[in-house]
């Protein structure tokens, strides 16, 4: 690895050594393009490079830095993106054989914000075909693994991403949630990870079928991934539409509402994961968080999911094919 090793600390940390000289731009790219091709092959999350481009815009943000310029809060950052986001001169698929070699001529919206503060986006991560699973494994770059156990998944859809920031290989990422595409593999990776709510980043350029285009999709929302919280905040304020509009800081969390819903009669959970979150509770707990094991909501989990499922199944609609079509049919005239 890279003597100084910055790669391995938060975003935060990496952009102050950068501001103060510590390391390069391209000195920091190449740390992570190291980690990349040392376990590219095992891991499999980062499916599309182009270290060219790449190297080509940190040597230009060190002579702007070096020229006392004005830049923005990622400069010099290096990171990837979610393959399910168009990324100029970047091969973009959305997992999906059909676009093996689409090229966009444009960013997505949210890689625009992301580049416009001076991210220097280097790759793209893998993910299912269209974002519509729970793993990351397509037909044509094969199966991310888990960081932890690579014979295991590190979930999805935004798997690739949540790999990648697990193992270094990037501080960031940019993900997309419909039914947990952020979240569950932020899990299973032991990353941070955030869906914002809806509208708050925007969506133009999430490829979800052949002909995406200018709309916003129903349901899905663009989020950052992140191995602190500190940096997922940082990455909200470069995403959103309005910064101004979010919460200016995080209240300490002594003062937070905090509730713990562990298990439900409609989403059962196993003995030693209950363990696992009882344990997590009790540690909160004993550092004088209060949290409330019996608050719930006014509706029950079962509604959510029997309401929530089919705006899911619309929402990923637009990628199915006819036989997929054809099945799903099958399973109405069956029901």
């Amino acid at each position: 690895m890279g003597t100084s090793d910055i790669s391995r600390k938060p975003a935060t940390d990496q952009l102050a050594a950068l501001q103060s000289r510590e390391i390069s731009a391209v000195e920091l790219l190449n740390e992570h393009l190291e980690r990349h091709e040392m376990l590219h092959s095992r891991l499999n999350a980062v499916v599309t490079t182009d270290v060219e481009s790449a190297k080509h815009q940190a040597t230009n943000i060190d002579e702007a830095r070096s020229n006392g310029a004005d830049l923005g809060p990622l400069a010099g950052l290096p990171m990837t993106v979610k393959d399910a986001l168009a990324t100029k001169g970047m091969r973009s698929t959305g997992g999906a054989i059909e676009l093996t070699d689409h090229v966009p001529t444009e960013d997505a919206a949210a890689v625009a914000h992301a580049r416009d503060a001076g991210a220097i986006i280097w790759g793209k991560s893998n993910l299912p075909r269209w974002s519509g699973d729970i793993q990351a494994v397509n037909e044509m770059f094969g199966r991310t693994g888990n960081p932890w156990d690579l014979g295991r998944t590190p979930g999805g859809s935004s798997g690739g991403a949540a790999a990648a920031v697990a193992t270094c290989i990037t501080p960031v990422e940019i993900g997309t949630d419909i039914g947990g595409s952020v979240r569950l593999p932020a899990h299973f990776s032991g990353v941070c990870g955030h869906k914002p709510s809806f509208g708050v980043v925007p969506q133009r350029g999430y490829i979800d079928h052949m002909t995406y285009g200018a709309l916003d999709a129903d349901v899905n929302v663009v989020g950052p991934l992140a191995r602190t919280v500190n940096d997922l905040e940082l990455m909200m304020n470069v995403l959103a539409d309005q910064p101004d509009r979010l919460l200016a800081t995080r209240g300490q969390a002594r003062e937070l509402r905090v509730a713990a819903w562990l298990d439900d009669p409609a989403c059962p959970v196993s003995t030693d994961v209950a363990a696992v979150l009882d344990t997590a509770i009790s540690a909160l707990e004993a550092e004088g968080i209060k949290i409330d094991r019996n608050a719930r909501p006014a509706h029950t989990f079962g509604d959510v999911y029997s309401i929530g499922m089919p705006l899911v199944s619309a929402a990923t609609s637009p990628g199915r094919t006819d036989e997929e079509y054809e099945r799903l049919l099958e399973r109405s005239d069956d029901a």
